[in-house]
């Protein structure tokens, strides 16, 4: 079987088995979903929906981050960890959004990476979720299932993206990023795989 065949193998199992591929971030614009992506790094999704309401309350709009000091943003995200990296950078994302692309969020990744704070894995979820653009989040439960499955031997993010953009079909991808994480979360642990009852074993290439 080639890789091929068992991306589209993988597509359809994670589909039948979760219905619904949704992120697990609380968001109503583009920009309350790329601030709360930001926030979610070394944080559970649970911990930034918390968070945020109250956030934004504060800080409905790009213009609002762009005129807020970093102490003042760091006092609703303490709880989200390495808060004054990540007030910083919501910041000074605020003022490049006014600056340059009038306050509103882009939807290209080439710009959406120049943003403070900003990497692909961010972009990419934007792009799809919220644009609806071919898009690859890898994120840890996608590297490590995807490498499971055989698709790649990578451990570069940037390089699994690629690889993966080759292999799954566009309209397809973002959505299945989403699932990886639901079954990496549910089924197929880093620590414990339950092989047993993953939808995808019988053409992963992992042994159980």
């Amino acid at each position: 079987m080639t890789k091929k065949q068992i991306a589209l193998q993988a597509v359809e199992a994670l589909k039948r088995e979760y219905k619904e591929a949704i992120c697990s971030l609380e968001y109503s614009d583009p920009l309350h979903l790329l601030i709360a992506t930001r926030l979610a790094a070394q944080c559970t999704d649970a911990r930034v929906n918390m968070v945020t309401p109250a956030l934004f309350e504060r800080f409905p709009d790009a213009q609002a981050f762009a005129q807020a000091t970093y102490d003042e943003v760091a006092q609703y995200i303490k709880s989200c960890g390495l808060y004054k990296t990540k007030s910083r950078d919501l910041v000074e994302l605020g003022k490049k959004l006014v600056a340059e692309f009038d306050g509103k969020v882009p939807d290209t990744l080439e710009e959406l990476i120049t943003l403070p704070g900003i990497g692909r894995k961010t972009a990419n979820l934007v792009m799809g979720d919220v644009y609806h653009k071919p898009a690859v989040v890898v994120d840890t439960h996608c590297i490590r299932i995807t490498r499971r499955l055989g698709l790649h031997n990578e451990k570069d993010a940037k390089k699994i993206e690629f690889i993966l953009r080759d292999l799954l079909p566009q309209d397809e991808s973002s959505d299945f990023c989403h699932r990886i994480v639901l079954h990496g979360r549910a089924v197929c642990t880093a620590r414990k795989p339950m092989c047993e009852n993953c939808c995808m074993s019988e053409f992963c290439r992992k042994k159980p």
